[in-house]
Protein backbone atom coordinates (compact mmCIF):
# COMPACT_ATOMS: atom_id res chain seq x y z
CA UNK A 1 0.00 0.00 0.00
CA UNK A 2 1.85 3.17 -1.13
CA UNK A 3 0.84 6.33 1.34
CA UNK A 4 1.61 9.98 0.27
CA UNK A 5 1.07 13.24 1.40
CA UNK A 6 -0.28 16.05 -0.25
CA UNK A 7 1.10 19.36 2.20
CA UNK A 8 -0.80 21.92 0.15
CA UNK A 9 -3.90 21.27 1.70
CA UNK A 10 -2.84 18.72 4.81
CA UNK A 11 -4.83 15.66 3.06
CA UNK A 12 -2.62 12.34 3.32
CA UNK A 13 -3.22 10.07 0.67
CA UNK A 14 -3.30 6.02 0.33
CA UNK A 15 -3.38 4.08 -2.75
CA UNK A 16 -6.52 2.20 -3.11
CA UNK A 17 -6.34 0.45 -6.83
CA UNK A 18 -7.27 3.14 -9.14
CA UNK A 19 -7.12 6.53 -6.96
CA UNK A 20 -5.51 7.65 -4.19
CA UNK A 21 -7.87 7.97 -1.36
CA UNK A 22 -7.51 11.60 0.55
CA UNK A 23 -8.30 11.15 4.20
CA UNK A 24 -7.10 14.18 6.74
CA UNK A 25 -6.20 13.24 11.09
CA UNK A 26 -5.55 15.77 13.63
CA UNK A 27 -4.42 15.15 17.61
CA UNK A 28 -1.93 12.97 19.16
CA UNK A 29 -0.67 9.87 18.23
CA UNK A 30 -1.48 7.14 20.27
CA UNK A 31 -4.55 8.96 21.95
CA UNK A 32 -8.39 7.54 21.49
CA UNK A 33 -8.46 6.93 17.71
CA UNK A 34 -11.97 8.44 16.67
CA UNK A 35 -12.95 7.61 13.11
CA UNK A 36 -15.51 10.28 12.53
CA UNK A 37 -18.02 9.31 9.30
CA UNK A 38 -20.26 12.26 7.44
CA UNK A 39 -23.35 12.11 5.80
CA UNK A 40 -24.08 11.94 2.13
CA UNK A 41 -23.79 10.14 -0.34
CA UNK A 42 -21.85 13.13 -1.78
CA UNK A 43 -20.98 15.81 1.45
CA UNK A 44 -16.81 16.39 1.73
CA UNK A 45 -14.97 15.32 4.16
CA UNK A 46 -12.04 17.75 4.48
CA UNK A 47 -13.31 21.20 4.05
CA UNK A 48 -15.93 21.24 6.23
CA UNK A 49 -15.21 19.59 9.23
CA UNK A 50 -12.04 21.46 10.06
CA UNK A 51 -13.46 23.25 13.33
CA UNK A 52 -15.11 19.95 14.24
CA UNK A 53 -11.04 18.23 14.26
CA UNK A 54 -9.77 20.74 15.73
CA UNK A 55 -12.50 20.14 18.51
CA UNK A 56 -12.04 16.94 18.44
CA UNK A 57 -8.00 17.17 18.94
CA UNK A 58 -8.84 18.98 21.41
CA UNK A 59 -11.13 17.07 24.05
CA UNK A 60 -7.50 14.10 23.42
CA UNK A 61 -8.75 12.40 20.04
CA UNK A 62 -6.66 11.19 17.81
CA UNK A 63 -9.39 12.14 15.09
CA UNK A 64 -9.59 10.12 11.37
CA UNK A 65 -12.07 11.53 8.40
CA UNK A 66 -11.70 10.10 5.14
CA UNK A 67 -13.01 11.72 2.07
CA UNK A 68 -15.72 9.63 0.81
CA UNK A 69 -14.24 8.39 -3.20
CA UNK A 70 -16.34 10.07 -5.63
CA UNK A 71 -16.40 13.50 -3.24
CA UNK A 72 -13.69 16.43 -3.42
CA UNK A 73 -10.30 15.14 -2.90
CA UNK A 74 -11.78 11.41 -3.74
CA UNK A 75 -13.69 11.94 -6.91
CA UNK A 76 -10.83 11.44 -9.30
CA UNK A 77 -8.83 8.52 -10.24
CA UNK A 78 -5.30 8.96 -11.41
CA UNK A 79 -5.68 9.54 -14.92
CA UNK A 80 -7.43 12.48 -13.32
CA UNK A 81 -11.02 11.29 -14.33
CA UNK A 82 -14.15 11.44 -12.66
CA UNK A 83 -14.39 8.24 -11.38
CA UNK A 84 -16.17 5.56 -12.68
CA UNK A 85 -19.70 4.24 -11.32
CA UNK A 86 -18.50 0.76 -10.96
CA UNK A 87 -16.35 1.80 -8.58
CA UNK A 88 -18.75 3.52 -6.74
CA UNK A 89 -20.15 1.22 -4.29
CA UNK A 90 -20.94 1.09 -0.43
CA UNK A 91 -18.20 -2.04 -0.27
CA UNK A 92 -15.82 -0.07 -1.78
CA UNK A 93 -16.58 2.95 0.33
CA UNK A 94 -15.95 0.84 3.59
CA UNK A 95 -12.78 -1.12 2.30
CA UNK A 96 -11.32 2.51 2.07
CA UNK A 97 -12.25 3.43 5.76
CA UNK A 98 -10.29 0.28 6.72
CA UNK A 99 -7.80 1.21 4.40
CA UNK A 100 -7.05 4.38 6.13
CA UNK A 101 -7.03 2.91 9.64
CA UNK A 102 -4.56 0.27 8.14
CA UNK A 103 -2.47 3.51 6.91
CA UNK A 104 -2.64 5.21 10.30
CA UNK A 105 -1.62 1.82 12.15
CA UNK A 106 -4.81 1.62 14.45
CA UNK A 107 -6.16 -1.61 15.08
CA UNK A 108 -9.31 -0.57 16.33
CA UNK A 109 -11.29 2.39 16.55
CA UNK A 110 -14.33 4.39 18.25
CA UNK A 111 -16.72 5.05 15.17
CA UNK A 112 -18.91 8.16 14.74
CA UNK A 113 -21.02 8.05 12.04
CA UNK A 114 -23.77 10.24 11.20
CA UNK A 115 -26.88 9.95 8.50
CA UNK A 116 -25.52 7.63 5.50
CA UNK A 117 -22.12 7.74 7.58
CA UNK A 118 -23.97 5.89 10.49
CA UNK A 119 -25.27 3.31 7.50
CA UNK A 120 -21.24 3.11 6.34
CA UNK A 121 -20.56 2.66 10.68
CA UNK A 122 -22.71 -0.26 10.58
CA UNK A 123 -21.46 -1.99 7.56
CA UNK A 124 -17.97 -1.61 8.52
CA UNK A 125 -19.17 -2.98 12.12
CA UNK A 126 -20.77 -6.18 10.13
CA UNK A 127 -18.01 -6.68 7.82
CA UNK A 128 -14.57 -5.61 9.74
CA UNK A 129 -15.74 -6.14 13.49
CA UNK A 130 -12.05 -6.24 14.83
CA UNK A 131 -11.65 -2.75 13.88
CA UNK A 132 -14.11 -1.11 16.07
CA UNK A 133 -13.86 -0.54 19.86
CA UNK A 134 -17.07 1.38 20.74
CA UNK A 135 -19.89 3.29 18.05
CA UNK A 136 -22.00 6.26 18.24
CA UNK A 137 -25.08 5.75 15.33
CA UNK A 138 -26.13 9.62 14.46
CA UNK A 139 -29.59 10.24 13.37
CA UNK A 140 -29.16 6.65 10.78
CA UNK A 141 -31.14 4.28 9.26
CA UNK A 142 -30.13 0.41 8.94
CA UNK A 143 -32.39 -0.70 5.61
CA UNK A 144 -34.34 1.37 2.94
CA UNK A 145 -37.48 0.09 4.59
CA UNK A 146 -36.69 2.80 7.53
CA UNK A 147 -37.16 4.94 5.24
CA UNK A 148 -41.01 4.83 4.49
CA UNK A 149 -40.93 4.30 8.44
CA UNK A 150 -39.76 7.94 8.84
CA UNK A 151 -42.29 8.68 5.96
CA UNK A 152 -45.12 7.56 7.90
CA UNK A 153 -44.26 8.85 10.92
CA UNK A 154 -43.52 12.21 9.18
CA UNK A 155 -47.22 12.10 7.60
CA UNK A 156 -48.35 11.20 11.03
CA UNK A 157 -46.99 14.04 12.63
CA UNK A 158 -47.42 17.13 10.45
CA UNK A 159 -49.77 16.41 8.12
CA UNK A 160 -52.41 14.21 10.02
CA UNK A 161 -51.53 16.26 13.18
CA UNK A 162 -51.77 13.21 15.63
CA UNK A 163 -49.75 14.56 18.36
CA UNK A 164 -51.37 17.53 20.36
CA UNK A 165 -48.54 19.52 19.36
CA UNK A 166 -48.86 19.74 16.10
CA UNK A 167 -52.38 19.64 15.60
CA UNK A 168 -53.06 23.26 14.74
CA UNK A 169 -49.63 23.11 12.43
CA UNK A 170 -51.13 20.11 10.44
CA UNK A 171 -54.49 22.00 10.18
CA UNK A 172 -52.99 25.37 8.62
CA UNK A 173 -50.82 23.39 6.12
CA UNK A 174 -53.45 21.46 4.91
CA UNK A 175 -55.62 24.53 4.61
CA UNK A 176 -52.51 26.03 2.62
CA UNK A 177 -52.19 23.46 0.28
CA UNK A 178 -56.25 22.74 -0.42
CA UNK A 179 -56.32 26.92 -1.13
CA UNK A 180 -53.66 26.29 -3.63
CA UNK A 181 -51.02 28.41 -2.04
CA UNK A 182 -48.85 26.01 -2.18
CA UNK A 183 -48.54 23.38 -3.72
CA UNK A 184 -47.70 19.30 -2.68
CA UNK A 185 -44.72 19.52 -3.99
CA UNK A 186 -43.19 22.84 -2.35
CA UNK A 187 -44.83 21.42 0.88
CA UNK A 188 -42.87 17.99 0.86
CA UNK A 189 -39.46 20.15 0.54
CA UNK A 190 -40.41 23.01 3.10
CA UNK A 191 -42.07 21.06 5.96
CA UNK A 192 -39.63 18.69 6.81
CA UNK A 193 -36.76 21.41 6.75
CA UNK A 194 -38.45 24.26 8.51
CA UNK A 195 -39.81 21.48 11.11
CA UNK A 196 -36.18 19.96 11.80
CA UNK A 197 -34.78 23.89 12.32
CA UNK A 198 -37.06 25.06 14.43
CA UNK A 199 -40.26 22.41 15.85
CA UNK A 200 -44.02 23.61 15.54
CA UNK A 201 -43.23 27.06 16.73
CA UNK A 202 -40.73 28.19 13.61
CA UNK A 203 -43.06 26.14 11.25
CA UNK A 204 -46.08 28.02 12.26
CA UNK A 205 -44.44 31.35 11.78
CA UNK A 206 -43.73 30.19 8.41
CA UNK A 207 -47.46 28.54 7.48
CA UNK A 208 -48.99 31.87 9.12
CA UNK A 209 -46.33 33.97 6.59
CA UNK A 210 -47.94 32.18 3.56
CA UNK A 211 -51.18 32.52 4.72
CA UNK A 212 -50.55 36.16 4.50
CA UNK A 213 -48.73 36.22 0.95
CA UNK A 214 -45.74 36.79 2.64
CA UNK A 215 -43.88 33.95 1.26
CA UNK A 216 -40.06 34.81 0.17
CA UNK A 217 -38.52 32.42 2.96
CA UNK A 218 -40.10 29.97 1.67
CA UNK A 219 -39.39 29.92 -1.83
CA UNK A 220 -36.06 30.87 -0.99
CA UNK A 221 -36.12 27.65 0.93
CA UNK A 222 -37.48 25.55 -1.65
CA UNK A 223 -35.15 26.68 -4.22
CA UNK A 224 -32.15 25.73 -2.13
CA UNK A 225 -33.22 22.46 -1.15
CA UNK A 226 -33.79 21.36 -4.56
CA UNK A 227 -30.42 22.67 -5.80
CA UNK A 228 -28.82 20.69 -3.31
CA UNK A 229 -29.29 17.38 -5.48
CA UNK A 230 -27.91 19.55 -8.77
CA UNK A 231 -25.28 21.93 -7.56
CA UNK A 232 -22.18 20.94 -7.57
CA UNK A 233 -20.20 23.14 -4.29
CA UNK A 234 -16.84 21.56 -4.96
CA UNK A 235 -15.26 20.08 -2.11
CA UNK A 236 -18.43 20.64 0.31
CA UNK A 237 -21.16 18.51 -1.41
CA UNK A 238 -21.17 16.80 -4.61
CA UNK A 239 -23.94 14.66 -4.89
CA UNK A 240 -24.12 14.69 -8.51
CA UNK A 241 -21.00 11.71 -9.50
CA UNK A 242 -21.80 10.26 -5.93
CA UNK A 243 -25.47 9.96 -5.61
CA UNK A 244 -24.97 6.62 -7.74
CA UNK A 245 -24.74 5.13 -4.29
CA UNK A 246 -27.86 6.67 -2.95
CA UNK A 247 -29.91 5.38 -6.24
CA UNK A 248 -28.24 2.30 -6.72
CA UNK A 249 -27.75 0.83 -3.11
CA UNK A 250 -29.23 2.63 -0.39
CA UNK A 251 -32.14 4.30 -1.59
CA UNK A 252 -35.70 2.21 -2.73
CA UNK A 253 -38.43 4.42 -1.73
CA UNK A 254 -40.72 5.75 -4.88
CA UNK A 255 -43.43 8.48 -4.45
CA UNK A 256 -46.48 7.27 -3.35
CA UNK A 257 -49.00 10.13 -4.22
CA UNK A 258 -49.86 11.12 -0.84
CA UNK A 259 -48.93 14.68 0.86
CA UNK A 260 -45.08 15.33 2.23
CA UNK A 261 -43.36 12.68 -0.03
CA UNK A 262 -39.92 13.05 0.99
CA UNK A 263 -39.75 10.99 -2.35
CA UNK A 264 -40.37 13.52 -4.20
CA UNK A 265 -37.26 15.34 -4.18
CA UNK A 266 -35.14 12.70 -5.18
CA UNK A 267 -37.88 11.59 -7.56
CA UNK A 268 -36.87 15.24 -9.47
CA UNK A 269 -33.21 13.53 -10.61
CA UNK A 270 -33.58 9.97 -10.46
CA UNK A 271 -33.50 9.90 -14.30
CA UNK A 272 -30.04 10.73 -13.96
CA UNK A 273 -28.59 7.68 -12.26
CA UNK A 274 -28.76 3.72 -12.04
CA UNK A 275 -32.41 2.16 -10.98
CA UNK A 276 -31.70 0.57 -7.36
CA UNK A 277 -30.06 -2.71 -7.37
CA UNK A 278 -30.19 -3.85 -3.45
CA UNK A 279 -28.57 -3.17 -0.48
CA UNK A 280 -24.80 -4.30 0.06
CA UNK A 281 -26.22 -6.87 2.59
CA UNK A 282 -28.89 -7.18 5.14
CA UNK A 283 -27.32 -4.79 8.03
CA UNK A 284 -30.26 -5.46 10.60
CA UNK A 285 -29.14 -8.92 10.37
CA UNK A 286 -25.90 -8.16 11.57
CA UNK A 287 -26.91 -5.19 14.40
CA UNK A 288 -27.02 -8.28 17.49
CA UNK A 289 -23.40 -9.47 16.85
CA UNK A 290 -21.84 -6.36 17.53
CA UNK A 291 -20.15 -7.03 20.48
CA UNK A 292 -19.37 -3.38 21.25
CA UNK A 293 -21.22 -0.64 23.12
CA UNK A 294 -23.66 1.44 20.70
CA UNK A 295 -24.56 4.86 21.40
CA UNK A 296 -28.01 5.08 19.13
CA UNK A 297 -28.00 9.03 19.04
CA UNK A 298 -31.55 10.58 18.23
CA UNK A 299 -32.99 14.10 17.82
CA UNK A 300 -36.78 14.29 18.92
CA UNK A 301 -37.09 16.56 15.28
CA UNK A 302 -35.11 14.40 13.48
CA UNK A 303 -37.62 13.44 10.27
CA UNK A 304 -35.32 11.78 8.01
CA UNK A 305 -34.35 8.58 10.16
CA UNK A 306 -37.08 9.21 13.15
CA UNK A 307 -37.18 7.98 16.20
CA UNK A 308 -38.62 5.06 15.84
CA UNK A 309 -35.78 3.35 13.32
CA UNK A 310 -32.90 4.71 15.83
CA UNK A 311 -34.84 2.40 18.76
CA UNK A 312 -35.38 -0.14 16.72
CA UNK A 313 -31.14 0.14 15.79
CA UNK A 314 -30.99 0.04 19.74
CA UNK A 315 -33.10 -3.03 20.27
CA UNK A 316 -31.30 -5.16 17.62
CA UNK A 317 -27.63 -4.03 19.34
CA UNK A 318 -27.00 -6.23 22.59
CA UNK A 319 -25.39 -3.31 24.04
CA UNK A 320 -27.35 -0.62 22.33
CA UNK A 321 -28.61 2.48 24.48
CA UNK A 322 -30.30 5.08 23.29
CA UNK A 323 -29.10 8.77 23.24
CA UNK A 324 -32.63 10.68 22.97
CA UNK A 325 -31.96 14.97 22.59
CA UNK A 326 -35.45 16.61 22.91
CA UNK A 327 -34.54 19.90 20.88
CA UNK A 328 -32.61 18.54 18.51
CA UNK A 329 -33.11 17.05 14.74
CA UNK A 330 -31.09 15.19 11.96
CA UNK A 331 -27.11 14.87 12.46
CA UNK A 332 -26.14 16.01 16.14
CA UNK A 333 -22.73 16.01 14.80
CA UNK A 334 -23.81 19.28 11.73
CA UNK A 335 -25.75 20.56 14.07
CA UNK A 336 -24.23 20.39 17.39
CA UNK A 337 -20.76 19.53 17.09
CA UNK A 338 -19.83 19.90 20.82
CA UNK A 339 -22.22 17.62 21.83
CA UNK A 340 -21.45 14.79 18.99
CA UNK A 341 -17.83 14.98 21.06
CA UNK A 342 -19.02 14.82 24.37
CA UNK A 343 -21.24 12.01 23.50
CA UNK A 344 -18.31 10.45 21.94
CA UNK A 345 -15.61 10.89 25.25
CA UNK A 346 -18.17 9.53 27.32
CA UNK A 347 -18.70 6.35 25.13
CA UNK A 348 -15.07 5.97 25.49
CA UNK A 349 -14.69 6.17 29.13
CA UNK A 350 -16.99 3.39 28.89
CA UNK A 351 -19.87 5.97 30.32
CA UNK A 352 -22.16 5.00 27.60
CA UNK A 353 -25.20 4.16 30.39
CA UNK A 354 -24.40 7.83 31.94
CA UNK A 355 -25.69 9.89 28.54
CA UNK A 356 -29.59 9.37 28.01
CA UNK A 357 -29.84 11.94 31.75
CA UNK A 358 -27.17 14.06 30.30
CA UNK A 359 -28.80 15.23 27.04
CA UNK A 360 -30.20 18.37 28.65
CA UNK A 361 -26.82 19.08 29.79
CA UNK A 362 -25.32 18.36 26.62
CA UNK A 363 -27.67 20.73 24.45
CA UNK A 364 -26.96 23.46 26.56
CA UNK A 365 -23.49 23.33 25.50
CA UNK A 366 -21.83 26.49 23.45
CA UNK A 367 -21.09 25.14 20.41
CA UNK A 368 -24.09 24.78 17.97
CA UNK A 369 -23.26 23.88 14.34
CA UNK A 370 -23.93 26.07 10.98
CA UNK A 371 -27.66 24.52 10.92
CA UNK A 372 -28.34 26.12 14.19
CA UNK A 373 -26.93 29.78 13.45
CA UNK A 374 -29.55 29.33 9.92
CA UNK A 375 -32.37 28.12 12.49
CA UNK A 376 -32.33 31.56 14.37
CA UNK A 377 -31.76 33.78 11.53
CA UNK A 378 -34.94 32.53 9.69
CA UNK A 379 -36.64 32.73 13.17
CA UNK A 380 -35.87 35.96 13.45
CA UNK A 381 -36.96 36.78 9.89
CA UNK A 382 -40.21 35.37 10.31
CA UNK A 383 -40.79 37.13 13.25
CA UNK A 384 -40.40 40.28 12.00
CA UNK A 385 -42.86 39.20 9.03
CA UNK A 386 -45.35 38.08 11.75
CA UNK A 387 -45.27 41.70 13.54
CA UNK A 388 -45.78 43.62 9.92
CA UNK A 389 -48.64 41.03 9.52
CA UNK A 390 -50.48 42.33 12.70
CA UNK A 391 -49.17 46.10 11.72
Amino acid sequence: MKIRSDRRFAVERVSRQHLDLAYVRAGQRGATPLLMIPGGPGLGSVLPYRHLRRMAAQRGFDVIMVEHRGVGFSRRDRTDEDLQLEHLTITEVVEDLVAVLDACAIDRALVYGTSYGGYLAQVLGATHPERVSAMVLDSTYASVDDFDVSRVYLRRLLWDGDDPSSEGAAAALRALVEAGKVTDDQAAIVVPLVYELGGIPLLTRMLMAVNAGRRWQWDRLAAMVGAELTRVRAYVMEFDLAGVINFRESYAQKPDGHPLDPALLYASVADRYPSFEGEPMNVPAALPNFTWPVAVVSGARDIRCARPVAERIRDLTPHGLLVPFDGMAHSIMDSHPTAALEISRSVARGDLHLLPAQTGRLAALRGGGRSALFARMLNLSLMGTRRATRE
